[in-house]
């Protein structure tokens, strides 16, 4: 009798936890064909992002030798730079979808079905982490071509890709909340670019050690700091595992912050409506 008692409790919940994992799916699903119907909207993140790692690396490449505390090479110390950038660039993709689909009413029809209101936030969020993971992987790609060797290895790029996605989640969340805030998709658009400055609140160029004054304190509370550490040394130093906790950590934090934002700002556009 106990047991039967506890499957009739315990049904219901996993049932509600399957339906939602696949609302999640299909929003995430259909998000993910949008963008891909447009694959020019992708090109012009991942243009930037190799265009700056070029250039970098053609006048700071021998930098390694005069630079303190690098560890290894400047290729590997500044792709973490162009990988940051390219999840910043990329990030409002999906929510530029969501935008489209609130100037024509489909979004406030969707808010009228049984769809869960966590599908409707986390299929974009999650839409625009899988475009962030292609864009972040072609990157790498291309410092390899440039001769990029890590010193872990393929598994230290998984790594550093990983970390890429993590961090844009909270880059996604913040443009998704713009998308629901403003409906406007200019403004989501200027929204995006909010999070640029932070890359020179960090130990961008230099390591962190090297900064000074309230550069070096800006850049302590800066979450894109600890993911450059971290991304850093799995290029030139190898694994650390205290900086990848901390990396981890600090893209968790925003990804919570921002998601939060982004139900905020769907409470305000439901009563809205």
């Amino acid at each position: 009798m106990t047991t039967h008692e506890n499957v009739q409790t315990f049904t219901p919940v996993s049932e509600k936890k399957a339906r939602l994992a696949l609302q999640i799916w299909l929003v995430t699903r259909r998000s993910l064909v949008t963008i891909l119907r447009t694959p020019e909207a992708l090109l012009p993140p991942i243009a930037i992002s190799i265009f700056f790692l070029v250039i970098y690396q053609s006048t700071l490449g021998r930098a390694a030798g005069f630079i303190p505390q690098i560890g290894g090479s400047y290729l590997g110390f500044i792709l973490p730079l162009s990988i940051v950038s390219s999840s910043l660039s990329g990030a409002g993709i999906a929510a530029q979808n969501m935008v489209r689909d609130i100037e024509r009413g489909y979004f406030n029809k969707l808010l009228l079905t049984p769809v869960s209101r966590g599908a409707l936030l986390l299929g974009p969020i999650l839409a625009g982490a899988v475009i962030l993971g292609l864009q972040a992987s072609i990157v790498v790609g291309v410092g390899l071509l440039m001769g990029l060797q890590p010193v872990t290895g393929l598994p230290g790029l998984l790594v550093v890709i990983g970390l890429a996605i993590l961090l844009g989640t909270g880059f996604s969340g913040f443009t998704v909340s713009a998308a629901l805030g403003s409906g406007s998709a200019a403004a989501t658009q200027g929204a995006s670019f909010i999070f640029f400055p932070m890359t020179f609140l960090a130990p961008t160029f230099v390591p962190l050690e090297l900064l000074d004054g309230w550069l070096k304190t800006a850049a302590r509370i800066n979450p894109i700091t600890y993911v450059l550490e971290a991304m850093r040394a799995m290029m030139n130093t190898g694994w650390d595992a205290a900086l990848l906790s901390q990396a981890v950590l600090a893209c968790l934090i925003l990804a919570a912050a921002m998601y939060a934002l982004a139900v905020y700002a769907l409470r305000v556009r439901t009563r809205r409506s």
